[in-house]
């Protein structure tokens, strides 16, 4: 059966707020979560950015679901932490922890002051980075020195089966890459030619039957006009095309490149309907496309009605 989970975006929410929307979500039968890793929000009037790491095992352990989240383990993080924070919550949640990796976004991984690298130098330090963790996963002592240099590291409690490691990709051309050593697939709600060629990618790079999850970009609220306000006053800065997302540094850039971003443009990057039937229906597409993980980021600060209605009349028989 397939997943159908709540996205929890710890820029758009205090962390206690989120975790009081996670346990509603649960409530009201979604069946699984997701959460995003910020240090900053893409805008002000976002305006949030707690620890993704501190709040997962609060989360999991109030609702019991099966969780993930999406992580940059190569910039403000070190891949040997990230292995050992992954580890712990799998120790203390078995089964129910996935991580997805990513190249990540200057906005959230410059703050230490280190060079910005280029996109291809970036992947290149997230496969290391991939190779450090699951050799930490596997109990060996890590000695590398690569991009990402590490001296004696070793796990000493470490969960009875490893979590799945997901490659975060937006374009084919990283998913057709991260086919050959991703656990499977995490990408983002668009166009659905755009989603098929970036599933198709990664099932041509190695990625044939391994599982496949969707973070739905959705705008829903107590009309058509509200969606479309919510969404452009929440996340107009998220659906710049191009390198802007990873190459932009702070809040106060993404809101000056964002300044004519327009409704067209919003409606092509994010679902905007007050109508469940019609949410419903983009949902059963997606499942039809192969997803068995749908996880629904409603980006506007609808939370609680949007978690109630969908609870009641998106999601029963769904998949």
């Amino acid at each position: 059966m397939p997943r159908i989970g709540y996205h929890a975006s710890h820029e758009q929410f205090p962390p206690d707020a989120l975790l009081d929307l996670v346990i509603r979500a649960k409530q009201a039968g979604f069946g699984a979560a997701m959460c995003s890793d910020h240090f900053h929000p893409w805008t002000r009037a976002q305006g949030h950015s707690g620890h993704a790491w501190t709040w997962l095992g609060s989360a999991m352990q109030a609702t019991g679901l099966e969780t993930g989240v999406v992580n940059c383990p190569t910039g403000r993080y070190h891949p040997a932490v990230i292995a050992q924070a992954a580890a712990t919550l799998a120790c203390m949640h078995p089964g129910r922890f996935w991580l997805a990796v990513g190249s990540g976004e200057a906005l959230n991984e410059t703050i230490t002051g280190e060079p910005w690298p280029d996109k291809d130098e970036r992947n290149r330090r997230l496969h290391e980075a991939v190779g450090i963790i699951r050799a930490l996963w596997s109990g060996e002592t890590v000695t590398r020195h690569g991009a990402l240099p590490v001296e004696h590291a070793r796990l000493y409690s470490l969960p009875a089966s490893p979590p799945p490691l997901f490659a975060a990709a937006l374009t084919p051309e990283t998913a057709r890459w991260a086919g050959a050593w991703a656990d499977g697939l995490i990408t983002v709600s668009t166009e659905r030619s755009r989603m098929q060629a970036v599933v198709d990618a990664f099932r041509e790079g190695g990625g044939a039957g391994k599982p496949l999850h969707l973070q739905v970009k959705l705008s829903f609220a107590t009309s058509d006009g509200e969606a479309m306000a919510g969404a452009m006053e929440q996340w107009r800065a998220n659906v710049l095309e191009g390198d802007q997302n990873q190459e932009l540094r702070t809040p106060a850039e993404f809101e000056a490149a964002a300044r004519d971003v327009d409704e067209a443009a919003m409606r092509a990057a994010v679902r905007i309907s007050a109508d469940p039937v019609r949410h419903r229906a983009w949902l059963e597409e997606d499942l039809a496309m192969g997803f068995d993980g749908l996880y629904l980021h409603n980006v506007n600060r609808q939370q609680e009605r949007f978690v109630d209605v969908f609870g009641d009349k998106v999601l029963p028989g769904l998949g």
